[in-house]
């Protein structure tokens, strides 16, 4: 196999939850110039829409399609979507998530906001899982990237729920492996800090300095680096790798404190 075919994913599919804005436009981008046509899923219709034009500037196939990841039936019917109008499913990004990391202080919410973190970041990838694999087993392709975090690793105050729930995804790839083998692999992303609109929003010099004091590789992350990562375990390249967890932080750790 050359090395263009090792990233070669002209007749993929994928679908790329929160594929809208940030990580998950930069993923879709990316998967595209590769060769894939691109269903994009997003609770922001427009902004998707956005999106799936400059996706098929680039020549391939894009469709948007509007899904709230805590409405099952947004999730069938993207599901069922994609399969209608772009032929299959081979790849899904679970990218969409979010959660109140850094504002849960156990005594002061409720366990309702705890709930929450997990079933955006562990309840709605499994459940996209449960829906996109036999339709990747059919196709004899099937490849899952969830997005993870550095928080599923690291120790820090006010962060039990979303750093709980991302820790879950973690070894629920590690588990999951196990049973969509050996025609779909499933392996996880987790950003360090990266430059996106949510960073951007409580980032300062100050705390940028802090961040890069602990970061061997001395910058911050880009939206397409951690898109990298998607495309490496995407594409055939990383064909017998499953169940894995890559941490993409420049080589250190990123906190806001």
């Amino acid at each position: 196999m050359s090395n263009k075919d090792l990233f070669d994913l002209n007749g993929k599919v994928a679908i790329v939850t929160g594929g809208a804005n940030g990580i998950g436009k930069a993923t879709a981008l990316m998967l595209a110039k590769a060769g894939a046509n691109i269903a994009i899923g997003d609770f922001n219709l427009e902004d998707a829409q956005k999106a799936a034009k400059e996706i098929e500037a680039i020549g391939v196939k894009s469709i948007a399609v509007s899904c709230n990841v805590l409405k099952d039936e947004d999730l069938v019917n993207l599901v069922d979507t994609t399969v209608k109008q772009l032929g299959g499913i081979h790849i899904l990004i679970n990218n969409a998530g979010g959660g109140g990391g850094g504002r849960e202080n156990p005594f002061k919410i409720e366990v309702d906001a705890i709930k929450r973190d997990f079933e955006l970041n562990v309840f709605s990838g499994w459940r996209l899982c449960q829906l996109c694999v036999p339709h990747m087993k059919k196709a004899g392709y099937g490849s899952i990237v969830f997005t993870t975090s550095m928080s599923s690793i690291n120790k820090s105050p006010n962060m039990s729920g979303y750093a709980g729930s991302k820790a879950s995804v973690n070894h629920m790839v590690a588990n999951l492996a196990h049973d969509f083998g050996p025609e779909v692999r499933i392996n996880a992303v987790g950003p360090g800090a990266t430059r996106t609109a949510a960073l951007a929003s409580v980032l300062t010099p100050e705390i940028e300095a802090k961040m890069l004091a602990h970061t061997p590789i001395k910058r911050l992350g880009t939206a397409d680096d951690i898109a990298g990562a998607m495309l490496y375990f995407a594409s055939p390249i990383s064909e017998w790798v499953s169940g894995q967890t890559i941490f993409v932080n420049g080589g250190g750790e990123q906190v806001l404190e």
